[in-house]
């Protein structure tokens, strides 16, 4: 049987990051057809060309509605800027195929939500692009929480940190832009609330605060644009069943390459985890001797599925890549109509939600309640 035909929109950053996991998904595990690689679709027919060339599809084009009338795509990545999401994933999912869209769905929240609708009408499967919760150490965290090894949840504490905007003489450029977004949080801290999501459930009630640390920034020509959005977010929480918490993104952090850290705290225990160490985490149990007690770290090892698929042995780490390549089988799982591991649109439109409460949280000062 064939495999499922791809189509791809956008090379950039997270083009070639989905490509790689649609090269390599069936070889790592083994148990799919292997996708065909239809075609892609860039800015120009140059690019597009020697794109086709470097990540192995078939075909090239300049105008990514060649796509939508391509008979031989079923599936579509959309990996353009957050400005595009909405149009393109809606114009995909009304010609029949499948969408796997990076996050964050759209910078409107009316856009969210007619990307939202036009899944539901399809009846196609249409998944967001959030791997950090394919990382198999937050499926081990998931699980310990369910068992109760730290006991009942009561507070959650979740920063998400880099430097790509910390230098103030960097270019403005178009993650600058209020088209964009809010800045900080719908194209950043999304992350960590997706992990939130799959962890604890949603978000219920916000109050946030947004900074601009740099008000301008240069252009090319000499000149300078006023930044419009915020690179920096600080947000208290409150989670399904009365948790408590923080969240703390900053764009502008200089030292931090691509820190999620994670700290979760029980009434019988704690657990620490930071993307930057993305294959350990830390438990503790108060549990035991008590002169004995103390933080254990954890090793992403072969019983930490998927991890298997990729290494036989301990210890020696999966990668970023990696968890697009589990994310991108759990997607081929549901377009086969097996149980998956993904945010779909519906749960991406509820964490879209809360970072339109959290920017209305900001203007108006005082606690947002999250509209389900």
């Amino acid at each position: 049987m064939a495999g499922l035909g791809v189509g791809l929109i956008g090379t950039g950053y997270m083009g070639k990051c989905h490509a790689l996991a649609w090269n390599s998904v069936a070889s790592v595990f083994g148990d799919i057809d292997r996708p065909r690689l239809v075609a892609l679709a860039e800015v120009d027919a140059e690019l597009a060309a020697r794109k086709a060339r470097d990540l192995g599809f078939a075909h090239a084009t300049s105008n990514w509605r060649d796509l939508l009338a391509d008979p031989d795509v079923d599936v579509i990545s959309v990996t353009t800027p957050n400005a595009f999401h909405a149009e393109m994933a809606i114009a995909a999912l009304e010609a029949g195929k499948h969408v796997w869209c990076e996050k964050p769905m759209a910078p409107l929240l009316g856009d969210a939500e007619r990307m939202q609708a036009a899944a539901s009408r399809s009846g196609k499967v249409a998944a967001m692009g959030y791997n950090y919760i394919q990382n198999p150490m937050i499926r081990q965290i998931k699980g310990l929480i369910e068992q109760g090894a730290i006991g009942a949840v009561n507070h959650v504490r979740v920063e998400m940190d880099e430097d790509f905007m910390a230098d103030p003489q960097a270019l403005f450029y178009w993650k600058s832009e209020a088209a964009s977004g809010y800045g900080a949080l719908d194209d950043f801290a999304v992350h960590p609330l997706s992990l939130l999501f799959t962890l604890f459930g949603h978000v219920e009630a916000v109050i946030a605060d947004m900074v601009k640390p740099y008000a301008e920034r240069p252009l090319p020509d000499g000149g300078s644009r006023p930044v419009e959005n915020h690179d920096l977010a600080s947000v208290l929480f409150r989670l399904e069943g009365g948790i408590s918490g923080v969240l703390m993104a900053n764009r502008s952090a200089w030292g931090r390459k691509g820190r999620i850290s994670l700290q979760i705290f029980g009434s019988q225990g704690s657990i620490l985890f930071d993307q930057e160490r993305m294959n350990e985490f830390e438990l503790y149990q108060n549990s035991g001797d008590k002169t004995q007690q103390g933080f254990r770290k954890i090793l992403a090892a072969p019983d930490h599925h998927p991890y298997d698929r990729f290494i036989p042995a301990p210890g020696h780490g999966l990668g970023f890549n990696d968890l697009k390549i589990i994310e991108c089988h759990e997607l081929i799982s549901a377009i086969n109509g097996k149980p998956a591991h993904l945010i779909s649109f519906g749960d991406g439109l509820q964490i879209e939600r809360s970072v339109h409460a959290m920017a209305r949280s900001f203007a108006e000062r005082r606690w947002v309640t999250v509209e389900t």
